[in-house]
């Protein structure tokens, strides 16, 4: 009788190894396309940024106007021919661009591996350098894609965050900790104002209405906090003496490694509010606080504040954020003159400050 022929190796794959075969290949088919598209984005990104540096030397040589256009206009057509319409005079103008206002090749070549070639490009309008600078650490540390940093510029996050009221050394020195340790900071992390214009209620509601609105948009209510937050409690009740008291929302932010009380307030602000969150922070403190952790912050959120009153109270001494919230959005421009009138009188609040 003949023999049977062996059977194949695959053949004795254990029922549901197949399948876990085929998921641990196509893992490693995913992470290896990954990888080689962000080694190729990084190449290009650096590539254009060294075609950029390599013109503006050459440029630097001559001594008479218009030398420049000509010497881009000329290698732009050379280029062209031989490499496509990727490198264009518009295109070649941009790489130039590139060079000039991210001048350090080694912040660039760190940049590189999370932001790609389109991510600068939507970087390279901003004309403030702190701005720009801003925008390309926090897309780096939080990985936003190309997208999400277009609707935070759009959004004027820079603008709504502590850290463009401080004066331009202190604010420097936040942004380098950022870059060199990726030390994140309460004034990167909190706005003032938030925007809750997804929440869809109008102009009378209850500070209930608010809570549950926010807990049924809480996916988009996250994404206006920022990124490393996490929901940890809603209405969380805490027991002092004999008294129940209620934290409105209880969040974990995992890059600052603290626990964060929000508290929402329908009208503008009022004094005794602060001694309401101080309460509850520092019951957190004692009680839910894991070791690890840095001491929990509050936010409150109200309808509207009166600026001095909050700076009086020196809030900040108390890990409290005081913000505004938007249900309805004003015009555009009326929200950047406000943003940029809040941004000038903040800094010369502390500047005068600092020199009295």
């Amino acid at each position: 009788m003949k023999d049977r022929d062996p059977q194949p190796a695959g053949r004795h794959i254990q029922k549901g190894g197949a399948s876990g075969l085929f998921d641990d290949v196509r893992r490693m088919i995913e992470e290896t396309r990954t990888a080689v598209a962000a080694t190729v984005n990084a190449g290009l990104t650096m590539l254009y940024w060294r075609i950029g540096h390599r013109i503006q030397q050459e440029i630097l040589k001559g001594k008479r106007a218009g030398y420049g256009q000509e010497i881009v206009s000329t290698l732009s057509q050379e280029l062209v021919a031989a490499y496509g319409k990727g490198f264009s005079y518009s295109a070649l103008t941009r790489m130039v661009k590139f060079a000039e206002l991210f001048s350090d090749q080694h912040i660039v070549a760190t940049l590189s591996q999370q932001l790609s070639w389109s991510h600068f490009r939507e970087l390279l309008p901003i004309g403030e350098p702190l701005k720009r600078e801003f925008y390309a650490e926090m897309c780096r540390v939080e990985r936003w894609s190309v997208r999400t940093l277009r609707k935070k510029i759009d959004s004027m996050l820079y603008e709504r965050t502590a850290l463009s009221r401080k004066p331009e050394e202190l604010a420097r020195l936040e942004l380098d900790a950022l870059r060199e340790s990726d030390l994140m900071t309460p004034d990167l992390v909190f706005k003032d104002p938030y925007f809750l214009d997804f929440l869809g209620l109008n102009d009378r509601y209850l500070e209930k209405d608010l809570e549950d609105a926010i807990l049924r948009e809480m996916e988009t209510f996250l994404l206006e906090l920022g990124g490393g937050f996490a929901f940890l409690a809603r209405q969380k009740r805490i027991q002092i003496d004999d008294d129940d008291f209620y934290i409105d929302l209880l969040f974990f932010h995992r890059m600052l490694k603290r626990l964060i009380a929000i508290e929402l307030k329908l009208g503008d602000f009022k004094a005794e509010y602060k001694g309401q969150m101080e309460l509850y922070l520092r019951w957190l403190n004692r009680y839910e606080r894991q070791p690890g952790e840095n001491p929990p912050l509050g936010i409150i959120l109200c309808a509207g504040k009166k600026q001095e009153q909050v700076e009086l109270l020196e809030l900040g001494d108390s890990g409290i954020h005081v913000a505004e919230y938007f249900t309805v959005l004003p015009p555009k421009e009326v929200l950047r003159e406000k943003l940029h009138a809040a941004i000038a009188l903040s800094r010369k609040r502390l500047e005068n400050r600092e020199g009295a």
